[in-house]
């Protein structure tokens, strides 16, 4: 066996083949995505070097692909695919969203969690609801910094218009992952109150998704 190799009861795709995914380890399963190592290392030996740099999946799936792509072993190529597999991973979590029905705030929170809580900036999303609160449309509205970002009413509801919506959901995350409402918050919730009211479109909740939890501004009596 020579330098950079493993031995086959070693190699992370016979262990996928004969065990199936769930036996792998997060570096195992980064390795299998990678396929080959590189000059001197395996690719488990650069996915235990990546996971040692970042510390955990979620944490990877936050690092821009270009930063990824300066790694030892990977590059453009093998940074795209790993990031297009977090995606994945990501959605794949997510509820079929064309028959999505939000009875609760969890509903909400089941939708959005997923895809909202790798990011690092605060953004802002409308989801537009027929009468029967299913969803016809999710829209990103804005997109801001670290700590906020602006928006508008008439850009908020703009997406809820055009799908001829009864009903709007309005969502967005803290960075920080403490999902307690600002402020900033409640006032822009009571602007979008007001607003919805004047277009006959029903604001049904405002969500704040951090780590792992979230605040419903419906649930907390703010709406």
């Amino acid at each position: 066996m020579g330098r950079g190799e493993l031995s086959k009861n070693e190699r992370p795709r016979e262990r996928l083949l004969a065990h199936g995914g769930e036996v792998l380890s997060d570096a195992e399963l980064i390795a299998t995505l990678l396929g080959t190592g590189t000059r001197g290392a395996t690719a488990l030996d650069v996915a235990r070097e990546l996971m040692a740099s970042y510390g955990d999946l979620p944490s990877i799936g936050r690092v821009a692909v270009s930063d990824l792509a300066s790694q030892r072993g990977l590059g453009p190529a093998r940074a795209c695919a790993l990031a297009a597999a977090l995606e994945i991973g990501r959605r794949a979590q997510a509820p079929r969203r064309r028959r999505h029905t939000v009875r609760c705030s969890w509903d909400i929170y089941a939708y959005y969690g997923p895809r909202l809580v790798h990011l690092n900036t605060e953004c802002f999303f409308a989801m537009c609801l027929d009468a029967k609160h299913r969803v016809l449309r999710d829209a990103r509205i804005v997109q801001g910094g670290l700590t906020s970002c602006l928006v508008l009413p008439r850009e908020a509801y703009a997406p809820a218009l055009q799908e001829g919506a009864v009903a709007v959901v309005f969502v967005h995350n803290h960075p920080s992952g403490d999902p307690t409402p600002s402020d900033d918050d409640l006032a822009l919730t009571a602007r979008l109150r007001k607003a919805g009211e004047v277009l006959g479109i029903s604001l049904l909740d405002h969500l704040i998704v951090g780590e792992g939890r979230y605040v419903s501004l419906k649930d907390a009596g703010e709406l």
